[in-house]
């Protein structure tokens, strides 16, 4: 492309976000609660506050709102979504029986770049210190054990479970131990071919999802925050 700037000025210039990095950031801003279901912005606002491109910010809003972590309504400001108990309950509950099948699946064919990229994701989850950003590698974990199963339409179902349990996390603001623990226990059984351990690990991962996010503590303040 041709351009009248200096070279000088050229490497002046801010850089954009790619769409992928910035829709990290909007969401390492949303499980922050830096936006949440009660801020009021728009298209144009967030590409301000991110250095964006506005068809860059548009196509991670929609992408978001595919994940129904963002709420695109015509006419009306985009939102975070709010999550209620009964909707929390069965996000789990279909992760439970998805992920299941996948670590049982990924133990049969472990590869070693996968596991490599694995490891690597549970040590940048360890050292975080940046709550918004830990939840979003803690999912991103298992989106990664999931491609590495090799079931594409069962991987695809998660992509669209996970991020509503993260944004639960965030959301309702409840403490979160570090998952990266009984991570590294899946990852270590994934390394064996070990379908039964890891599959202990996970259930004991999703029991405490579920007993962190569907607790009565945690149900009623769900119904406060929707109500």
């Amino acid at each position: 492309m041709n351009s009248f700037a200096s070279p000088q000025t050229l490497a002046t210039l801010p850089v954009r976000p790619s769409v992928d990095d910035l829709y990290s950031r909007v969401l390492d801003a949303i499980f922050e609660q830096r936006i949440h279901s009660a801020s009021r912005f728009t298209e144009e606002s967030l590409a301000q506050m991110f250095g964006a491109r506005r068809s860059d910010m548009r196509d991670v809003l929609t992408r978001l709102s595919h994940q129904q972590i963002i709420i695109l309504r015509v006419n009306h400001r985009p939102r975070v979504a709010e999550l209620d108990a009964e909707q929390t309950r069965q996000t789990l509950h279909a992760r439970r029986l998805a992920e299941i099948m996948l670590v049982r699946l990924a133990c049969q064919r472990p590869c070693a770049q996968d596991l490599k990229r694995l490891r690597t994701l549970v040590d940048n989850e360890h050292q975080c210190t940046e709550r918004g950003r830990a939840i979003r590698l803690s999912g991103e974990f298992h989106l990664q054990l999931a491609q590495m199963a090799g079931n594409a339409p069962l991987a695809h179902f998660l992509e669209s479970l996970v991020p509503l349990t993260s944004l639960a996390i965030a959301q309702f603001d409840l403490q979160q131990k570090e998952y990266c623990v009984e991570h590294m226990e899946i990852l270590d059984a994934l390394e064996r071919g070990d379908a039964a351990k890891a599959q202990v690990a996970l259930n004991r991962h999703l029991d405490y999802l579920e007993d962190l996010l569907l607790s009565p503590a945690s149900v009623l303040g769900q119904n406060c925050a929707a109500g």
